[in-house]
């Protein structure tokens, strides 16, 4: 077959979507309130990790409503221009009308406007997307769904996201419903699959079915038929089984030898696992010597880490996660096995919620750091924390900043504290684009004062200079006459 099995068999309905039967009710229901009109939530957001299911759901709401669907995704140009001329156009054009009256579905074939992949919105390729975003929660008069990764990362950014749509998780589906899913494609295909290797395909996947179909696709080139023996192939193919399975072997099984193992097919890095190890062993040791013993281990792990950084020798990184597998594991000695949920480490934790906030600053220091004739990280060290005061406080300077500096509304957001969608935030955006005041006498007559002029000596006049004197000689000419 020629044609990609993910697209072949990406679910027509709601009813053919794997998993998460609830959700998918919740996202009926809300569509099924458009042939009422308008509802209060314009807007839902679809929120769960790749591969999931999230496109294939508002693909086969569409087909369920008969709704045509506007799609846009990273790979377009999401600028608030772009969002303004595709969605937001779209949210207010009725497909068979022609003016901007809303006619009601039962008049006209509605559209879904999808906005896939919508918490990555960074740098100047999605410029002014947010605030273009929230207008259309608000103002369209068509349903709008939001397909995100991180809601918080998207939430935290503006309140209207969090208070203005519904929020629907979609969770991983268990390897069971994708087996049972991945039978019924190689039925239709002719291919004669073994219940064991659909079974271990289902595993692999880690809940991404779009990855146990493409699996499945790849044992089935040229074949009829597929066994547990042809499951060996998929060691071909990398597998990233997360750390809640490394941290099980270690910490509740007592397998150090299977925890070392696990790691290795793990795509992290050591240092990064030697966090998720520290963020869990007090909760799973709590024996003091059994915790004295574990950390032992870990703090020995981190000084073959420090030499590998040092003498940039890799080979060192074998026995860090010796170490932190197999001889924390070892360092167990009482039989108290921890019943609390694995925990995901919280610097990695935070460090994702402030990924895009560091993006932000990064941007402003620039900015402002081009305009002043400075760098970055003068910006950075000196002039931010005052500028940040001066900008909170004075009207003017938030508006000569836009204005002169080109500051975007995410970057004066993060300087002021406050969400782009705020009345300060849009009230100075609109003030900007439509007022041009240079930002060197809003800032430096404001905010610095003015030096009194020291006086200038009088210049010779042309006369003086060339009239001779009482001795009837001309005058000797001076460096400032020339």
């Amino acid at each position: 077959m020629t044609d990609d099995w993910t697209e072949k068999y990406r679910p027509k309905t709601l009813s053919e979507v794997v998993g998460n039967p609830s959700a998918m009710s919740d996202l009926e229901l809300w569509a099924k309130s458009w042939a009422k009109g308008i509802p209060e939530k314009r807007a839902v957001v679809l929120i769960g990790s790749p591969g999931i299911g999230k496109t294939s759901s508002a693909i086969a709401l569409a087909n369920d409503m008969k709704w045509d669907i506007i799609e846009m995704n990273a790979s377009d140009q999401r600028t608030a221009a772009a969002i303004e001329n595709v969605a937001l156009r779209a949210s207010n054009f009725n497909s068979l009308g022609i003016d901007e009256e809303y006619k009601g579905s039962n008049k006209g074939r509605m559209k879904l406007i999808v906005l896939d992949e919508a918490d990555n919105l960074f740098g100047n390729a999605d410029r002014g997307a947010l605030p273009a975003i929230n207008e259309l929660i608000k103002t369209s008069k068509q349903p709008v769904i939001l397909i995100v990764n991180d809601f918080y990362a998207l939430s935290k950014k503006s309140s209207t996201v969090k208070t203005d749509t519904i929020q629907i998780s979609l969770r991983k589906p268990v390897a069971k419903t994708i087996a049972a899913a991945l039978k019924k494609i190689a039925d239709s295909e002719g291919v004669a699959a073994d219940g064991a290797v659909l079974a271990k395909i289902a595993e692999n996947s880690n809940g991404d079915m779009r990855a146990a179909v493409r699996d499945l696709e790849s044992l089935s080139h040229g074949r009829d038929t597929i066994d547990i023996s042809s499951a060996k192939l998929l060691q071909e193919r990398i597998v990233s089984k997360d750390m809640y399975a490394v941290l099980d072997r270690m910490f509740r099984k007592n397998d150090p030898f299977g925890a070392r193992a696990a790691l290795s097919d793990v795509d992290i890095d050591p240092g990064t696992a030697m966090l998720w190890v520290d963020e869990n062993l007090p909760y799973e040791y709590t024996e003091h010597g059994d915790l004295v013993r574990g950390y032992e281990k870990l703090a020995r792990a981190d000084v073959f880490l420090g030499r590998v950084s040092r003498r940039q020798y890799f080979g060192l990184w074998s026995y860090a996660t010796e170490m932190m597998t197999a001889g924390v594991s070892v360092s167990k000695m009482s039989g108290r096995t921890s019943s609390e949920r694995l925990r995901f480490p919280m610097y990695l934790m935070k460090m994702s919620r402030s990924k895009s906030m560091r993006s932000v600053k990064t941007s402003l220091c620039r900015k402002v750091a081009v305009y002043l004739h400075t760098s970055s990280k003068r910006v950075e060290m000196d002039i931010i924390t005052p500028l940040k005061e001066m900008a909170r406080n004075d009207p003017g300077i938030r508006v000569a900043l836009v204005k002169n500096a080109g500051l975007e509304p995410e970057e004066l957001g993060y300087l002021i504290d406050a969400k782009i969608d705020s009345k300060i935030i849009k009230d100075t955006m609109l003030e900007a684009s439509q007022r041009d005041i240079p930002i060197q006498k809003a800032v430096m007559t404001e905010a610095v004062p003015e030096k009194t002029p020291e006086p200038v000596p009088e210049a010779h006049t042309s006369q003086e200079k060339h009239e001779p004197n009482a001795a009837g000689k001309k005058p000797q000419s001076k460096l400032f006459d020339f």
